[in-house]
């Protein structure tokens, strides 16, 4: 008979096989909308400024908006997740986004679109901490890293396709009243896609073992994943537990790095259209959203697959430090360069490498560290409120650069964003390292074993 610790090494010592990756999908899928829905609405307020006369306040608000109500969702799904099980709650999130997708596109004003806007939001952030948590607790040990990496990579394939669906979209000479709308309702289509799927999702054995005491059932769950009989027999000795004070330093350092890592993110990316519009003044709306794409393809996304598999050789805590770093070299150098914005090329390849450098690194590790350092009975509000906080940074560097730009300059700008990411390796350095370490080792290196269960965390 196994103890119901096996039960879980069972899961995380089994190779990779089709389930892993069927999981993948169906988490990946509501991050390749999520960012499509995210990043599409600085294009709309492109659009919209003159349509419906925006000032730069209602632009600000309107890019924003989503990110401050997906700080709220991350926070409600994540404790609802920990209390009611990952199954009761996963793709409640999507649907969510679905609607409000569809009923931003009929929106008939500017208050309209920001209603709707709150709503996409509170599904983006609900999708953080459900969808890496579950990748993370159904993954095996040795591409734990790798696999919810992937996860967060379908991200990058948003941030393309957004701007590749405005340009083409633009170019059809379609009335810009419709080419909005068709832009925002384009978002509902991948989330409704895994509605289904994620409904029919199996409850992780991890949860129910550590948090439901349900063995029979968690051995029945992984007896099917990996196509093996699992044996139960009650398990006494939790030590998944790790003292307060190093669970409130963990939480600063997932949350602050995440923070900061936003407020540089998702201020450049949001307003990526009105940073390249400030370098070429006389370019078009198209060419500007030409060049983003281009950037992303080229920088972005290449470096969500190079973190995806190298983490787990190189370490989460190494790449997000490496990241950071080189974000805060190249911000800096835009800013100290004397008139580098007077270059295009000079300057299009070192704002690439920042963006290389944010998804081989911070971008991509904030999501994945909070899925696996802290305790399974508080893993996933303590990641919403990470992702929450990073939500909270993305707010205000949506809803700040654009005044900044008018303000300090291009190169001012970056020189603040360059601040920032120093403040995130700062931050960093409160973390954990997990590569290669079951999710059931929640203690630190060189403390003494807990042999009670304290009370969660909340």
């Amino acid at each position: 008979m196994q103890s119901q610790r096996s039960i879980l090494e069972a899961l995380e010592e089994t190779p990779l096989q089709k389930f892993h990756w069927r999981t993948m999908f169906t988490a990946g899928m509501g991050f390749f909308t999520d960012a499509y829905d995210l990043f599409i609405i600085g294009v709309v307020t492109s659009l919209l400024s003159t349509q419906w006369d925006l000032s730069k306040t209602q632009i600000g608000l309107l890019n924003a908006t989503s990110l401050i109500s997906a700080a709220l969702g991350a926070v409600i799904f994540g404790r609802l997740a920990d209390r009611f099980g990952r199954k009761s709650v996963y793709g409640l999130e999507v649907a969510i986004l679905t609607l409000g997708a569809l009923l931003s596109a009929t929106s008939q004003d500017f208050t309209q679109l920001l209603i709707w806007r709150f709503i996409i939001g509170l599904g983006v952030g609900g999708d953080y901490p459900t969808s890496a948590i579950i990748m993370s607790e159904y993954s095996n040990r040795k591409n734990r890293g790798r696999l919810v990496t992937t996860v967060f990579a379908m991200q990058g394939f948003g941030l393309l396709v957004g701007p590749l669906v405005a340009s083409i979209l633009l170019y059809t000479g379609i009335s810009h009243d419709v080419v909005w709308r068709i832009m925002l309702a384009l978002g509902a289509v991948p989330a409704a896609a895994v509605i289904y799927l994620r409904r029919k999702i199996s409850e992780t054995p991890r949860y129910l073992v550590e948090v439901k005491n349900d063995t029979e059932t968690a051995a029945q769950v992984v007896s099917g994943l990996i196509h093996e009989e699992v044996a139960m027999k009650v398990y006494v000795d939790k030590k998944s537990v790790i003292r307060q004070s190093s669970f409130w330093l963990r939480l600063l350092g997932t949350a602050g790095s995440w923070f900061f890592l936003d407020v540089a993110f998702y201020g450049n990316s949001i307003s990526s259209t009105l940073i390249l519009k400030s370098l070429a003044p006389n370019a078009s709306l198209i060419h500007s959203t030409l060049l983003a794409a281009l950037i992303f393809l080229v920088f972005a996304v290449p470096g969500y697959w190079v973190a995806a598999f190298t983490i787990d050789k190189i370490g989460r805590k190494r790449i997000q430090l490496i990241g950071f770093l080189v974000m805060a070299v190249a911000f800096g150098s835009i800013y100290f360069i004397p008139d580098i914005t007077s270059y295009v090329i000079p300057f299009v390849i070192i704002y690439g490498i920042s963006y290389f450098f944010t998804e081989f690194g911070p971008n991509t590790t904030t999501f994945v560290v909070p899925s696996e350092v802290f305790p399974t009975e508080v893993r996933a509000f303590s990641n919403g409120i990470s992702a929450g906080a990073g939500k909270i940074g993305a707010f205000l560097g949506a809803l700040f650069v654009p005044t900044l730009l008018s303000n300090y300059s291009l190169s001012g700008t970056e020189g603040i964003m360059a601040l920032i990411s120093i403040s995130g390796a700062l931050t960093t350095l409160l973390i954990p390292e997990f590569k290669a370490r079951s999710l059931s080792d929640q203690l630190e290196n060189n403390e003494t074993a807990l042999k009670s269960k304290k009370q969660a965390i909340v």
